[in-house]
């Protein structure tokens, strides 16, 4: 009955065990990423007992001694995807990880909660982390502090559409901005005289700085009112004080000239810039992070670094939503949907995935496995103080 006891305790010790790994997986339903776990039990070694006349055939009693709790594993099934509203926040759809470093050591994670610090690493949000862009083959730490301004662009073409009306005299475009070395906006105005009575289907024009004439020219039309081929463009060179000069070409080939009501020749783009400076980061669904600037340019930077084991197992939780990889199973390292890893979603999480209602079934489970266990060794030690009342009676 002694015995009896003793493996009521193991059955108390490991419904313990179990009941602290339900407790964990309870209180981290909420944890961004997080991976519930199952703790697996074991029974204990059998003793074999050999009755009279069994001996020959191998047949007896086979005793028990009890159980124990042995690994417990990781359930790496997807957890729901939650809408934050932060740029640079990511989920996992499907396989993989996200790479971290910290101290030197390699850690995988599904939390992508990421942010930019003061030396414009990306890093993760709760300890600083640096997360790990893919770089041709190789990991390197996403970084954007030679990033956070863009340098102005001069202008070299600006394109012009739209109709030269052969029934007026004079049209003048203003407000066509050119910008310089310095980035710096000049307003021009482009002022076009129709010379169809000399030249026919010809209109010369002149372009002004204020009352600074920068260059005069012309364009020519063909009878279906289009440019003549070879004269689509005019080009000009743009020196204005403390700049560098530049020759800016003037794209007619998108007007044309017909008999229209008026004119409605316009500006349809110019390639200049003005130097700008970072307002955003974000993260795409393919994993690049996206650099957003005053003066309406974006950025595709550096992308994310994906990472998948061939045997899960191989994974060792060690806190704070992160595993690290013992090495035996093969590391699959690339980007987000190519070579088997899943798709992002960005502006968002991935939640825990702990079903509460399954948790809450095993933990009646190993409640009334705890209960029956010490009702054991309450009757083993009741029987004993059986034996111990009648020897005593003696």
């Amino acid at each position: 009955m002694l015995d009896s006891i003793y493996i009521g305790m193991s059955g108390l010790t490991s419904f313990s065990k179990g009941l602290s790994n339900i407790s964990s997986n309870v209180a981290n339903l909420n944890t961004t990423g997080f991976k519930g776990s199952e703790l697996q039990f074991l029974d204990l070694f059998y003793q074999r007992q050999l009755s009279s006349g069994y001996a020959s055939n191998g047949n007896g009693h086979y005793q028990g001694s009890g159980v124990k709790a042995g690994e417990s594993s990781v359930k790496f099934t997807q957890g729901d995807f939650r809408q934050t509203g932060n740029d640079l926040d990511a989920a996992i759809t499907g396989n993989g990880f996200f790479i971290v470093k910290k101290d030197n050591k390699t850690f995988f994670t599904r939390a992508g909660q990421f942010e930019i610090n003061d030396s414009g690493n990306l890093v993760t949000r709760d300890d600083g982390a640096l997360v790990q862009g893919y770089s041709g083959t190789s990991l390197k730490n996403i970084n954007i502090s030679g990033s956070r301004s863009v340098p102005a662009t001069a202008t070299t073409q600006v394109r012009l559409s739209d109709t030269l009306s052969i029934n007026d005299a004079t049209f003048n475009l203003s407000n066509v901005n050119i910008i310089d070395s310095l980035g710096k906006e000049h307003p021009v105005t482009i002022s076009f005289v129709n010379n169809n009575a000399t030249v026919a289907g010809q209109w010369t024009f002149t372009i002004k700085e204020g009352t600074n004439t920068l260059a005069t020219g012309a364009i020519n039309y063909s009878g279906s009112g289009v440019p003549v081929p070879g004269q689509e463009q005019f080009t000009f060179t743009f020196a204005p004080t403390g700049a560098i000069s530049n020759q800016v070409t003037i794209d007619f080939s998108n007007t044309n000239s017909l008999s229209a009501s008026s004119s409605s020749i316009k500006l349809s783009s110019q390639n200049g810039v003005k130097a700008g400076f970072l307002t955003k980061t974000a993260l795409d669904n393919n994993g690049f992070l996206v650099l957003s600037y005053s003066n309406g340019q974006t950025r595709q930077f550096q992308q994310l670094a994906l990472a998948n084991v061939d045997n899960l197992s191989s994974l060792t939780p060690v806190g704070g939503n992160r595993f690290t990889q013992d090495g035996k199973a093969k590391l699959v390292i690339s980007t987000a949907g190519n070579m088997g890893l899943g798709t992002l979603q960005v502006s968002g999480v991935e939640l825990s995935n702990v079903d509460l209602a399954r948790e809450f079934s095993e933990l009646i489970v190993v409640q009334r496995g705890y209960q029956a266990s010490s009702q054991v060794i309450s009757a083993a030690n009741e029987m004993i103080q059986q034996l111990g009342d009648i020897r005593g009676r003696r």
